[in-house]
């Protein structure tokens, strides 16, 4: 199932050197730490979207329920309205068959 327009992760976007120019003039630590920032701002959109998608999930299988629910009314009151039928068409039967035809 699709959550979300998220392009999906792959390792290339842990290693800086495929998705960033690398510059040697930098300071490593700055580096490193942007890349852990990076990181974690992913960290965040993921768990975002995971805490949506339990939601989402919950609903979905709440209204499942409550579908599976109706149907079983739904199921009874045709097992209840066939009954019905049925005894009016053996009552409608057994009037017509107590009528005796008038002498000719």
């Amino acid at each position: 199932m699709c959550y979300g327009h998220h392009r999906s992760f792959s390792r290339d976007d842990l290693i800086p050197s495929r998705n960033r120019p690398s510059r040697d003039d930098d300071n490593d630590d700055g580096g490193d730490e942007s890349v852990v920032q990076d990181l974690r701002g992913r960290l965040a959109d993921t768990e975002a979207r995971l805490q949506r998608a339990r939601a989402r999930e919950a609903e979905l299988s709440r209204q499942l329920e409550e579908m599976r629910r109706f149907v079983s009314v739904m199921e009874i009151l045709e097992s209840y309205l066939k009954r019905r039928y049925r005894e009016q068409q053996q009552h409608v039967a057994r009037l017509f068959s107590s009528i005796t035809p008038p002498p000719k």
